[in-house]
């Protein structure tokens, strides 16, 4: 009875050894999904703001999507459960770059940000500066 008992406790010990690898490999799997799905969600965001007129962005794009709560393009929000933990957060600003001679005329831009977030971890950040026409 002894015997068998110490080779199930080694036996449960080599499997353990065996299958953490395999574990540990599932979750950076899993992390590095969500982290892709961010990244898409913050560029087609960003997309959206470009594509907008210039002078609406400021006024249009500054708010957040709370978690489950994202919309695509058309202002659908997305129903698949694979969204249900993601948020984003948008924010436009009108930004004055010097140019370097005092001949040239000032340049404004806007400066947009779209953050996205996994049960409230930010996960994903995608900057871009727009500039008119």
């Amino acid at each position: 009875m002894v015997e068998a008992t110490l080779a199930l406790v080694l036996l449960g010990m080599a499997a353990a050894g065996v299958l953490l690898p395999f574990v540990g490999g599932i979750s950076v799997q899993t992390e590095g999904m969500h982290r892709t799905l961010a990244a898409k969600l913050a560029n087609d965001l960003l997309e959206q703001v470009v594509a907008a007129p210039y002078d609406s962005v400021v006024a249009t794009y500054n708010y957040t999507e709370p978690q489950g709560q994202l919309k695509d393009a058309s202002g659908t929000i997305f129903t698949d459960p694979m969204y249900a933990d993601f948020s984003r957060n948008v924010t436009c600003v009108n930004v004055y770059v010097e140019q370097q001679g005092d001949e040239e005329p000032p340049c404004f831009f806007i400066f947009a940000t779209v953050q996205v977030y996994y049960k409230g971890a930010q996960i994903a950040t995608v900057n871009r500066l727009i500039s008119e026409g």
